[in-house]
């Protein structure tokens, strides 16, 4: 019996130190947000003041699009202290999905930034407007400054790669870090060969590029909220692994899917043969889940070929 018990105890040590893992990611995700709001909403100040004052419209533009930049970090950093709230009765699995909303709602804000864009680009295209070129590129610095500071710090303290809401934040960062370097090549061009086609020109490519990061976080976005498996994970393989434990005739509905970025969790049906010890099978498909596929919240049933439930529609 101590023997079963340390083991147990064992286990839950392990469930608590990944979660203090996943609180620390989140951490870092939380800090990385707030200074790169803070940055974006300075700038985006400085540029609406300076707009006003050098009369550029340039600028007054850019300072619209650095205030859809800071309420997309500003709802990415709402998502995330909405996920860190606990579950309750009513809501088992907490608040982590808020983030994937969050996600698909500035993905999709993206694309209609980059539909504007592109539109505003080719009104533009028939009589470009004169640009005081010199002006447009030193605001247009420092906005680029800031933003690269903004992106540092969310690579930095968070985890861009895997969380789908902090990638959508900083897409939203690198395409007005993109639209401010267009700004600066567009000013020089004007500024040297007085092209100002060159303005409507690097509008519509930096929208192309903002398009492309939009459409990736809305793929993936809508691919979790649709229950779809884990890209890290392959469905088959989970099977495979599970039907070669010994004494395991079938495994059916096997169910594995997201709850938010690095949280997944997985159901299943295991059928075994009348000699084999359910229990002994349960804990070698716990490990094996954890272990290959990295995957804590499994909730598995163990059956006898005597049990017979409807054929499921999934």
């Amino acid at each position: 019996m101590h023997v079963h018990n340390h083991s147990h105890s064992h286990a839950h040590d392990h469930h608590g130190h990944h979660h203090s893992h996943h609180d620390h990611a989140r951490e870092g995700n939380k800090k990385g947000l707030l200074i790169a709001l803070i940055i974006t909403s300075s700038i985006m100040l400085l540029e609406f003041f300076g707009g006003l004052i050098t009369n550029s419209l340039a600028l007054l533009s850019d300072s619209g699009h650095m205030l859809s930049d800071a309420s997309s970090l500003l709802l990415s950093l709402i998502a995330f202290w909405f996920a860190a709230r606990p579950a309750s009765p009513n809501k088992t699995y907490g608040f982590y999905r808020f983030e994937i909303l969050a996600a698909l709602f500035n993905g999709v804000t993206l694309f209609i930034i980059a539909g504007f864009i592109t539109w505003e680009a080719i009104q533009r295209f028939s009589e470009p407007p004169a640009v005081a070129s010199g002006s447009m590129m030193l605001i247009a610095s420092v906005g680029l400054l800031a933003n690269l500071v903004s992106a540092w710090a969310l690579m930095r303290k968070g985890d861009v790669k895997n969380n789908v809401n902090l990638r959508s934040a900083y897409l939203h960062v690198i395409g007005d870090a993109l639209g401010s370097v267009g700004a600066i090549a567009a000013g020089l061009i004007m500024m040297l060969f007085g092209w100002y086609v060159a303005d409507p020109i690097i509008s519509v490519l930096v929208a192309l590029l903002i398009l492309r990061g939009a459409w990736g976080v809305i793929k993936h976005s809508v691919h979790i909220l649709m229950e779809g498996t884990p890209v890290t994970v392959d469905q088959q393989e989970v099977k495979k692994a599970l039907m070669a434990i010994q004494g395991v005739t079938d495994v059916h509905d096997l169910h594995i899917w997201t709850i938010t970025s690095n949280l997944d969790s997985l159901t299943g049906h295991i059928v075994i043969d009348e000699q084999t010890d359910s229990q002994a099978v349960l804990q070698a498909a716990i490990h094996i889940i954890e272990g290959q596929f990295k995957i804590r919240h499994t909730t598995l049933q163990i059956e006898s070929a005597r049990i017979h439930h409807e054929t499921l529609k999934v």
